[in-house]
């Protein structure tokens, strides 16, 4: 394995590649202009805005008949702005439009009567050049990265500085797989409150842009310690009507990485991608309709693990886990913008999404020379998922620019239907087994967030109730023998209840920035469990916590700029974290939920530094965390038998520390060249928890500490005939998990992008884990056992894609 490290980490010091896309800051300011000595406003006054260094004309306007300007679309920097009017003397003010606030009232500026006026004067300074994006949050383009057109969204993102994912679907924000996952700006049960189950299933192709938010603001919600990534769907506002339509096509697994075990259903092989996509828009006059609207189709080789596991007793059985999937996911988004008048607007949005899964699994089970099988299991799921969700959105735009208030209402229902069924084939007999789960979940949020600009900042604050019920069923259908615990079935009601209120204070003069905020939040959980349950009764919490965020920076010049962040959180068990079924993908390695699970509360200290230059940047952060009731899976065996049960426990205080690191350089005008590296330390104290189910077991684990981290660099190249290419590199160091460590990771993208039809079409081809190197192996230890495993899942796939814009 170090062989093929250091040969990727060479290859890559040679490499070029793309950098993220930002997006400039640009600010809004405004003000009245009134009368020294009568305080009357005056109308029509003349206003001009030229940079403080060289007196250059920047923008101009006159105030209205209330005396009121607003100068839009101005640059981060300092001007001097002056404000005449006939028989008054000209007023000079000197402005810092700064990268915090897209928004600035420069307050009332007084006139003083004179009996001529004053020429024009120039006034020399130092400009402040203005940071492309705030070192809290990053920005990144969909579109702009080529390597993973026509993928998911959760494949996009594993190219993101600092974002890993896993292959059950998780994202991991250096090294903590705690994260926020927001659909323009707001939770659904798309990506899941707390989890991120949908993101393998939304097309890139529907996605404007995702932003990384590493310490969220108070007005942010204070779930997930990690922070938060929301994807941006797209939208167009042009006058009239256009869109875009576009179709992408792929296969993958086009050869085995590893052969089955004996006597099982081949894998799946050469598994087609389909992804048809249409986006409309209408604008005329008030009203801005638009439709957004995906289906993908995919057939995957999902999970195809090999494990083997060895007890103390000196047993050992070799298994292998093997699901063929196939997904269909529809998604139709829909909403209207209506501006009622110049103060008043109005969005109603709605989306509806369906998801169907069906995997046909097989699970053999041998003695280590594989001589002898113990055990076939095959099973068939059948899932569906409907999801609505449905939006409300009103702004009040006050007389002065940036001065809104927001009143929102989301509701979203969410149903998640499954049905398991099981062949248990052993030596002596054949069982049938199967169930079927039924869950309805209903989210209702309510926020009102005001804003209000300040000469040199901003204040913000606003509320938060949230409403959330999720009723289980679980129905139990055994055969012949059956090991699956029928006494665990029956219903389940999770009830939330959640209000919060924040306020948030942003300061920015031409050296510091302050940003300073408070969020509290008072949080009731209800878990009503059957109460002829075997194991576990009825279990609930509830807390009342405040949760402040505060960030210090400091402008050592034009270029450079360190910051200071200090955050609390904390993560919220899921839903499904406490579902007290067991969950038998497989029959002898079986998860279970903990209803007795308890939130995590995590605090983060992070120290950033960016520095600007001709044609790139350099970007730093030293981050620390400490989390006390830390939340992880714990394996445990089953006394007297083989079986393994994993549950989630609180397992008490862990700690991650690290540094990132963003370096980005235009090497030429056809090059550009972006690498990012994470290196963290994950440490978790010694615990001792018990796992209830199906009995009492104790579980005592020492201090395990590693460290570890990833390496990405991306790069774009700009060829002739309107050809662009992207080369991404990617390698994840070993890192800790539940009760053991995963090996190292590693792979290696391709994207070729042709803009054809003078600018209205678009060519793609390109090639995920294109020497098909990205594995999973996992060690892990419990009381009793050993287990090693590798997953030669699906990861390498090539596709290609044309898209039309009109």
């Amino acid at each position: 394995m170090m062989k093929h490290t250091r040969y990727l980490f060479a290859l890559f010091l040679f490499l070029p590649f793309w950098g993220s896309a930002q997006q400039d800051s640009k600010v809004t300011l405004s003000g009245v202009i009134r009368d020294s000595k009568t305080k009357t406003t005056i109308p029509f006054g003349n206003i001009l805005l030229k940079t403080s260094k060289d007196s250059v004309f920047v923008a101009g306007t006159v105030s209205d008949a209330e005396g009121r300007f607003k100068l839009a679309e101005v640059n981060a920097g300092t001007y001097l702005l002056s404000v005449s009017y006939i028989g008054f003397k000209t007023s000079y003010l000197p402005v810092l439009a700064g990268s915090l606030s897209p928004f600035l009232d420069l307050g009332h500026i007084e006139l003083e009567e004179a009996p001529n006026t004053l020429n024009e004067i120039k006034i020399s300074g130092q400009q402040t050049a203005g940071i492309s994006n705030q070192m809290d949050k990053k920005t990144f383009t969909v579109a702009d990265n080529i390597s993973q057109g026509g993928g998911s969204v959760l494949q996009v993102m594993k190219n993101l500085p600092g974002v890993s994912t896993t292959q059950d679907g998780k994202l991991e924000l250096r090294g903590s797989d705690k994260v926020s996952v927001l659909i323009d700006g707001k939770q659904t049960a798309i990506t899941g409150f707390g989890a991120q189950t949908g993101l393998d299933n939304i097309p890139a192709s529907a996605i404007e842009r995702i932003e990384i938010i590493n310490n969220p603001s108070a007005k942010f919600d204070a779930n997930g310690h990690a922070g938060i990534i929301n994807i941006i769907y797209k939208k167009n506002k042009q006058e009239g009507f256009n869109g875009k339509i576009g179709l992408s096509t792929g296969l993958g697994a086009l050869w085995q990485k590893k052969e089955n075990l004996p006597g099982i259903r081949p894998q799946y092989q050469n598994t087609p991608k389909i992804n048809p996509s249409l986006s409309l828009n209408y604008r005329k006059n008030k009203v801005n309709a638009f439709f957004q609207g995906d289906w993908l189709y995919t057939q995957t080789l999902n999970r195809n693990e090999f494990a083997e596991r060895i007890y103390d007793t000196g047993e050992t059985i070799r298994q292998q886990v093997k699901r063929n999937r196939i997904t269909t996911f529809a998604t139709a988004k829909t909403g209207l913008d209506w501006n009622i008048d110049d103060q008043n607007t109005l969005t109603v949005t709605g989306l509806f999404n369906r998801e169907k899964i069906t995997d046909r699994g097989d699970i053999p089970y041998f003695n280590q020379d594989l001589s002898v099988r113990s055990r076939l299991w095959r099973f068939l799921e059948d899932e569906v998922k409907y999801t609505a969700a449905a939006s409300a959105i009103y702004q009040h735009n006050f007389k002065q620019p940036g001065h809104v208030l927001n009143a929102s209402f989301n509701y979203t229902f969410h149903r998640e239907d499954e049905k398991y069924f099981f062949t248990n084939i052993m030596p002596a007999y054949t069982g049938e087994d199967s169930f079927k789960l039924l869950s309805d979940e209903q989210v209702a949020d309510l926020n009102i967030d005001y804003v209000r600009p300040l000469k040199h900042g901003r204040i913000e604050g606003g509320l938060k109730f949230r409403r959330r019920t999720i009723p289980v069923n679980m129905q139990f259908f055994p055969g012949l023998n059956s090991p699956i615990d029928v006494n665990a079935g029956g219903w389940a009601d999770y009830s939330e209840t959640i209000p919060a209120l924040y306020g948030n204070y942003v300061y920015e003069s031409n050296k510091f920035e302050l940003e300073a905020g408070l969020r509290v939040e008072y949080v009731k959980v209800d878990y009503k469990v059957n109460p002829d349950h075997n194991t576990y009764k009825s279990e609930g919490y509830d807390y009342a916590r405040p949760f402040p965020n505060l960030r210090l920076a400091y402008k050592l010049d034009d270029k450079n700029k360190i910051s200071l962040f200090y955050n609390r959180r904390v993560d919220r068990p899921n839903e499904v974290d406490i579902r007290i079924f067991p969950k038998y993908d497989e029959p002898e390695v079986i998860k279970v939920g903990n209803p007795a699970l308890r939130p995590q509360f995590t605090s983060s200290l992070e120290l950033g530094y960016k520095n600007n230059w001709n044609k790139g940047y350099l970007y730093s952060a030293f981050y620390h965390r400490i989390t006390d009731g830390t939340i992880t899976r714990i394996a445990t065996q089953a006394p007297g038998s083989t079986l393994i049960y994993n549950v989630f426990q609180n397992a008490g205080r862990s700690y991650n520390s690290g540094i990132e690191l963003i370096v980005k350089q235009d090497l030429a005008k056809w090059v550009s060249v972006n690498a990012n590296a994470n290196i963290y330390q994950n440490t978790i104290n010694a615990f001792q928890v018990e796992n209830k189910y199906p009995v009492p077991v104790i579980y005592t684990a020492e201090q395990q500490k590693l460290i570890s981290g990833n390496l990405k660099i991306n790069g774009l190249f700009h060829l002739p005939r309107k050809i662009e290419a992207q080369l991404t590199g990617l390698y994840l160091a070993p890192d800790l998990i539940p009760q053991g460590r995963i090996s190292a990771r590693y792979s290696v993208d391709l994207g070729i992008k042709k803009t054809i039809q003078k600018g209205s079409g678009e060519l793609f081809f390109n090639a995920t884990d294109l020497f098909n190197t990205l594995n999973i192996q996992r060690d892990i230890t419990g009381n009793g056992f050993r287990m090693r495993s590798t997953d030669y899942y699906e990861t390498q796939v090539f596709r290609v894609g044309y898209s039309y814009k009109f």
